[in-house]
């Protein structure tokens, strides 16, 4: 059947790099060691008569090798005879070592109800007081195992108290190695949970340790931390880390390979692939491990691939041989799948034909073992590769086997990927409600799986963008296509002909506005996901409402969605169904557009080309509804932007004669279900205002800050932090004590796509944007209310970075205040300190919402006959959150 698939595959068929829908394994098994979170599978000394000891260690033993080397049924029943026959000799501690192992391997093979019955029973043999050091061992051992399976199934509370009881355990008795990985553990789980200051702390306790330990476990210990600082996007301090790692092991004779792999993961995941090769092909030459070189000679196929394919093609024929000569195990498989899918990328018939055979060897190999994930993962790809070849039939069955396998055995980070392959099979096949409900199947498991695939896949952070985020987009882009029914003129029919057309068009209609509904509902998801991603947490579930609970009074909401082949927009008004508008320009030429207008708004003068762009963009964006914005007396338009169009003044949209803020007040939302609106409260308007004025690090002087803040300050009072009273201490304690409603800094900062690479600049230090969140969060406890504005005066958006404004959505998000106000470029003149002064006059009015204090305050420096009447001067301040 394989050879007679593969002799079909059209000779001329040529693929474009195309993005490979396997993109979340074939990221995902970027090869790392150690693993991050496999459960520490501790070896004590056993304590029955020396016969059964011996038999029982052997077993043991023996399961620890066949679990290592990823054998893990092998493991099983190895580990199954050890704990039968300690259970014969009522052996109950370390029967209890025993389940725990089998807890781990049940749990690799995604075999959940077996691994909860052994660990409880594990749970259950354990002394009531662990006094002995081997009680003490064996207890956090099992209390390890529990947290893993706790954390693995998004239990990550439960995971963190858990791990925490059993580092108190091997700290209690010494066991330093164990005590460390645990932290990292919990460090992985304070990210998860949002608790950035105790994941902090918790670092700073493992690295204080670390240099009192012998030279091996520092080295483990600080490729673990490299590792970990990876895996919450620290790409900065993984590096070091790992750079110590190697400055140590020039004492001491030992495998540099690991180091130099996780070395290139973390080179890779910042987009690095030449300095990533050159660690990678290092990695191989120089360890001494044949499962490490070869791991490395994987990973350096995949980046090769991107930037050398001539080299890849090389460097692949020799690697099948090596593959197939590596020990059985689900390391195997995931090398035949990795390899298939470079060779997919290369493209021609005759590598399409060589990944189909080792995609059928990978299935081969899962069945004998057996292993039903990895089976599932190659069953799938086998589909994928026939999806390429438009081979459907044969793609369908092998998509339906392999779903069927992932449901059974409740593996929905796998089940959403081959949802997702059945959708787009049956799309391209024209069945549109049969791919719909699968698309549908697969958001659903997304939404279930998303705070798992945060926590637990190692390298989401690069295969968010091709591996979740098009589930969503498609998923739209089906819900909006027109209906294939038509509307039948009525005017030549009999009145029960009338009538039978009319209910048809009323369920049309409503069958239309419920789909626009979901589509609205998937989009606000999609924000939420991204934001997720962009702090490698899933914390934000709290801070939503319900889209019904909004209060739009004369405010418009508009979606903009872009999709390939058009930009589609969903309106929302007060009292009315959903609208949806469709302009016919690709996402190519729409975003080649962003970026010239915006280049051109950033210039101090007027240039036709400027206006022209920003006229083509109110075209595609604003004329096709221009006329119910009217009829409706719409005030304010509240822009839920989506990709490029997050950089874009929307402000500056210019008609031909006006500018869009000459029509309208102007705020920007990461998502309603993210920040309800809600007015600002009539209080006393005080505000804590902090900035620099000296050149600090590599940023120059900001010599009109002063007058900004004190501008502000004449007209709010509060407190003023300048230059050196600007740090981060003093930040924190006055946060803290005080119940002012306005924080306003003008300092320097970035947003960027990238968390670690989005702050702002106090006189000590940088302030990352989630340290940023929690310091502006100190004060909850004291507070009546949360902060009602932050100000950020000075700060831009990173340079060429097309999604640089989704750090400005997180800052808006992570401090935890209603509104945010900022600007997209920095200024450095004076124009700023008099737009700031005409902001705060408008808003002292308590009849004057947020957005539209802004709008005054752009108007004052459009109309006012002043020397800034360029949009460069006004344009680039954007209002996020709360409009009211």
């Amino acid at each position: 059947m394989l050879q007679s698939c593969c002799a079909r595959l059209p000779q001329w068929l040529k693929f474009f790099s195309c993005v490979l829908l396997g993109a979340a394994l074939t990221t995902g098994l970027a090869w790392s060691y150690p693993p991050g979170f496999a459960p520490f599978l501790g070896q004590y000394s056993l304590s029955p008569p020396p016969a059964i000891a011996s038999s029982a260690d052997s077993l043991l033993e023996q399961g620890r090798q066949d679990y290592n080397a990823e054998r893990f049924t092998d493991a099983i029943a190895a580990w199954s005879q050890a704990e039968d026959l300690l259970r014969s000799h009522n052996n109950s501690l370390q029967q209890a070592l025993a389940l725990s192992y089998l807890t781990a391997a049940h749990q690799q093979l995604g075999q959940w109800d077996v691994a909860h019955d052994n660990i409880h029973e594990s749970l259950d043999l354990l002394p009531p007081a662990a006094t002995s050091s081997l009680e003490q061992q064996v207890t956090a051992q099992v209390h390890n195992t529990l947290g893993s399976l706790q954390f693995a199934q998004g239990h990550t509370q439960d995971a963190l108290v858990t791990w925490q009881y059993a580092a108190n355990l091997y700290d209690q008795i010494g066991d330093e190695s164990r005590y460390l990985n645990n932290l990292i553990n919990q460090v992985r789980a304070q990210q998860t949970l949002g608790y950035y200051q105790r994941a902090r702390d918790t670092l700073a306790t493992l690295e204080q340790r670390l240099p009192e330990q012998d030279l091996s476990l520092q080295i483990r210990g600080y490729q673990r931390l490299g590792q970990t600082y990876r895996l919450i996007g620290d790409f900065k301090s993984s590096k070091e880390r790992l750079e110590t790692a190697r400055e140590l092991m020039q004492h001491q004779a030992t495998d540099a390979g690991p180091v130099l792999l996780e070395l290139g993961n973390t080179e890779q995941a910042e987009g690095k692939l030449g300095d990533a090769l050159e660690s990678y092909q290092a990695a191989a030459e120089q360890s001494s491990s044949d499962d490490i070189r070869l791991k490395a000679r994987l990973n350096a196929l995949r980046v090769l691939v991107q930037i050398d394919p001539a080299a890849a093609r090389r460097e692949i024929a020799t690697l099948a041989d090596d593959i197939t000569a590596m020990e059985p195990g689900r390391s195997q498989i995931y090398a035949y799948i990795n390899a298939s899918q470079s060779l997919l990328q290369l493209g021609s018939a005759a590598e399409i034909e060589t990944a189909a055979r080792l995609l059928a060897q990978a299935i081969q190999q899962s069945m004998a073992l057996p292993d039903s994930r990895a089976e599932a993962y190659a069953r799938g790809y086998l589909g994928q590769l026939y999806e390429t070849t438009q081979q459907w039939s044969e793609a369908q069955a092998l998509t339906e086997e392999a779903l069927t396998i992932a449901q059974a055995i409740n593996a929905a980070d796998i089940t959403y990927q081959w949802q997702w392959q059945r959708g787009r099979l049956l799309k391209q096949q024209g069945e549109r409600e049969a791919a719909l409900q699968a698309y549908r199947q697969a958001y659903s498991t997304l939404q279930t799986l998303r705070q798992d695939l945060v926590a637990t896949n190692q390298d989401l952070q690069f295969s968010f963008r091709d591996s979740v985020e098009p589930v969503y987009r498609e998923l739209v882009d089906l819900l909006l296509q027109p209906d294939e029914t038509s509307r039948d003129d009525t005017s030549q029919m009999s009145q029960g002909l009338k009538d039978n057309a009319s209910s048809t068009l009323m369920a049309q209609d409503q069958r239309r506005q419920s789909q626009l509904q979901e589509a609205r509902e998937i989009i606000e998801s999609l924000q939420v996901a991204e934001l997720d991603n962009f702090f490698r947490t899933a914390c934000l579930e709290a801070q939503q409402v319900a889209l019904e609970e909004v209060e739009q009074t004369t405010a418009a909401i508009i979606y903009p969605i872009i999709l390939p082949d058009r930009l589609e927009m969903i309106v929302s008004l007060p009292g009315q169904p959903l609208q949806q508008y469709t302009s016919m320009v690709s996402q190519a030429d729409l975003e080649d557009t962003l970026v010239e207008w915006r280049l051109n708004l950033e210039k101090p003068f007027t240039t036709p080309e400027g206006e022209q762009d920003g006229e083509k963009l109110y075209n595609w964006l604003i004329q096709p509804m221009q006329a119910v914005l009217t009829d409706a007396d719409i005030q304010t338009l509240t822009f839920v932007l989506d990709g490029a169009l997050r950089n874009a003044p929307m402000a500056a949209l210019y008609d031909g004669e006006q500018y869009l803020i000459q029509q309208y007040a102007v705020a920007l939302s990461p998502g309603l279900q993210l920040l309800g609106p809600r007015s600002l409260q009539e209080t006393n308007l005080t505000a804590l205002l902090g900035g620099l004025t000296q050149a600090r690090e590599e940023f120059s002087a900001l010599i009109n800050v002063e007058d900004e803040l004190q501008n502000a300050y004449d007209l709010l009072s509060g407190r003023l932090l300048l230059d050196q009273e600007f740090t981060t201490q003093n930040l924190t304690q006055q946060v803290t004590e005080s119940d002012r409603p306005i924080v306003h800094l003008a300092t320097h900062g970035q947003f960027s796509s990238d968390a670690e690479s989005t702050f702002i600049l106090a006189w000590d230090r940088r302030i990352p944007v989630k340290e940023l969140g929690a310091l502006l969060r100190a004060g909850d406890l004291n507070r009546l209310n949360p902060i009602e504005l932050l100000v950020l005066s000075a700060c831009e958006t990173a340079e060429g970075d097309k999604r640089a404004a989704l750090g400005l959505a997180g800052v808006a998000l992570e401090s935890g205040t209603r509104s945010t106000l900022a600007s997209l470029w920095n200024l450095g003149d004076e124009s700023g300190s008099v737009f700031i002064e005409h902001f705060y006059k408008a808003l002292t009015d308590p009849q004057t919402t947020k957005a539209e204090a802004l709008r005054q305050a752009q108007l004052e420096f459009l109309e006012g006959g002043g020397n800034y009447r360029h949009p460069t001067y006004w344009s680039a301040y954007v209002l996020v959150g709360n409009w009211l």
